[in-house]
């Protein structure tokens, strides 16, 4: 018997029969079998997640069933010290494709030796009359638009390089314009570099990813712009989300929401805290979140002048996450049937946008005991799955993986089992 800290199974037994239901009727409920069902209320198999979840919405528990089930082991983040100034950036780019970038001190270069630390010197930006250019911002800022747009159809791997150099290039020759122009070229590093670091996170590297966030908070400050360290938080909350650690999702968004900070900022962080409630399974505090959050990114006034913080491929990004939370709380139909309506509002382009959430509507459908429809739906998805390599997809992708195991006879699951097999290896894991 496996001996489990928190008694799960016996409280599922005790709330399936003060509901008056069998084995057999949560079986149907949950879509799990009723003899797996069984072997969870004698402690002779621990629960998913999602079994929990699906209970806890089956028999009303108001939460207190998923928080029975500990999260997958959550890492740490550590809030970085700025001392960008202090550091110098080091790249190396190879023929077959191989990157490599790491951050190190100006002390270590020293210690080093500058001879061992570069083949070549590029030279310092030539010195520029101070004078505003206006051009040379509008040039970054739109190059930052086709950037994004890349990121929709290509893996994180290839665009990281450039995207590294211009955010370099972007902090050098804030310092060769005029004061004006200087702000707002930092303004747009400080974009690269929080666009860098949700990319790393893509690639599963959370520790990259804070550390770019802290370099995103730090150039926006330089230039002005103090409301990012607010959405710098709400970046550290998609870390630790990922990580199930649903307390500190709730409080990381939580302090992004001061009254101080931008309406859509703040709207941003009130998805991300409705989130943080329906991994902890609280439906009335998650329903909170997505009216507050809905509210205020009503109330956001579009600046053309500067890059859009958050998705821009979602035509009512708070209906898509209702979605997400809705199959966290352990209602996949209704997730399913939100997700549906609002996958065909994102336009063909947004390649990466459609598999994220095209991933969670199979995986809603195959909870909701849709194998066939969830299995069609994988199968359109799995190209696109590789092509944009996320670790973050990778996750419900496993997740979808694990649940259409538990219908080894379907016909459809025999057929997709390969390619979703290779999927998931060639994706990062």
């Amino acid at each position: 018997m496996i001996e489990q800290p928190i008694p799960f199974g016996g409280e599922l037994r005790r709330r399936r029969l003060t509901a008056g239901f069998t084995l057999t009727d949560l079986s149907r409920l949950v879509h799990y079998s009723k003899g797996q069902l069984s072997k969870v209320e004698r402690g002779l198999k621990v629960p998913s997640r999602e079994l929990a979840r699906l209970c806890d919405a089956a028999l009303d528990a108001g939460g207190v069933l998923a928080a029975l089930v500990r999260p997958r082991a959550a890492g740490t983040w550590v809030a970085e010290a700025s001392g960008a100034d202090e550091e110098v950036w080091l790249m190396r780019l190879s023929w077959d494709g191989q990157s490599w970038f790491h951050p190190v001190s100006r002390r270590q270069v020293v210690a080093a030796g500058a001879a061992s630390m570069a083949g070549m010197s590029i030279g310092r930006p030539a010195i520029g009359s101070q004078a505003e250019d206006t051009t040379l911002l509008g040039v970054s800022r739109s190059l930052f638009d086709q950037y994004r747009q890349l990121g929709q159809v290509a893996g994180s791997g290839l665009l990281l390089p450039a995207l590294i150099a211009q955010t370099h290039t972007l902090r050098e020759l804030s310092s060769r314009t005029g004061p004006r122009t200087g702000q707002g070229l930092l303004r747009l590093a400080s974009r690269y570099a929080e666009y860098v670091g949700w990319l790393v996170q893509e690639m599963g590297n959370d520790q990259a990813a804070l550390w770019w966030t802290q370099r995103a908070v730090d150039l926006a400050a330089a230039g002005g712009d103090h409301h990012l360290a607010a959405y710098g938080l709400v970046r550290r909350a998609l870390v630790t989300l990922y990580q199930d650690d649903a307390k500190q999702t709730i409080e990381l968004a939580r302090r992004a929401q001061s009254d101080n900070v931008p309406a859509r900022i703040r709207g941003l962080a009130a998805q991300r805290e409705a989130q943080g409630h329906a991994l902890a399974g609280d439906y009335d505090a998650c329903m909170l979140s997505l009216d507050r959050a809905r509210a205020l990114l009503a109330r956001h006034a579009p600046d053309s002048d500067a890059p859009v913080i958050g998705t821009i491929n979602l035509s009512d990004s708070v209906e898509m996450i209702t979605g997400w939370c809705l199959h966290d709380l352990g209602r996949p139909r209704e997730a399913a049937e939100l997700i549906d309506r609002q996958m065909a509002q994102v336009p063909p382009r947004a390649v990466r946008t459609r598999v994220r959430y095209g991933v969670r509507r199979a995986l809603a459908h195959a909870m909701a005991g849709e194998i066939d429809h969830a299995c069609h739906l994988t199968s359109q998805l799995l190209d696109s799955a590789i092509a944009v390599s996320s670790a973050t997809i990778a996750a419900d992708m496993r997740d979808l993986a694990r649940t259409l195991a538990r219908h080894p006879t379907n016909a459809a699951v025999r057929e997709l089992a390969p390619e979703l097999g290779t999927a998931l290896q060639t994706v990062i894991p």
